[in-house]
């Protein structure tokens, strides 16, 4: 249990940001839900964000509870890898990217890339590290 302390507070911290968000886009749709994905050019936000919404609580719990962690992480890798591709990256080329604006910021580039993008960053090298240590797991049970 105490070698695994790190990786299960890893897994919480993650899946219980997830969790939230996920609740929040049904709590405030407009503000957080399709309103945000509409704003942002995500196509079919009606659609979209209440599905991402359930990805992010069903994702967010099983990493809480440690069930199908793996698969958790892969489907909220492509959640937060989106996220980043559609809010962050107009941030750091410093213009829009296809159909994603850049927001109205003082100071572009990497810098403020990595400013923006910090909760997002944390959350993508989390879910890497639980894919990680699920693998790991998988190939030390195979064997």
């Amino acid at each position: 249990m105490r070698k695994n302390l790190p990786m299960i507070l890893i897994r919480v911290i993650v899946g219980l940001v997830f969790l939230t968000e996920g609740i929040l886009k049904f709590a405030y749709p407009s503000e957080l839900g399709w309103g945000r994905f509409a704003h942002i050019g995500l196509p079919y936000p009606h659609v979209l964000a209440p599905f991402v919404g359930a990805v992010e609580i069903a994702a967010g719990g099983a990493l809480i509870l440690n069930l199908y962690a793996g698969d958790a992480a892969l489907l909220l890798l492509i959640v937060i890898l989106t996220a980043i591709f559609t809010t962050k990256a107009p941030i750091l080329l410093g213009h829009p990217l296809a159909r994603f604006a850049a927001p109205k910021l003082e100071h572009y580039g990497l810098l403020s890339f990595i400013h923006e993008a910090r909760t997002d960053l944390c959350m993508l090298f989390g879910l890497v590290a639980t894919l990680l240590d699920s693998g790991m797991s998988l190939r030390l049970k195979s064997r």
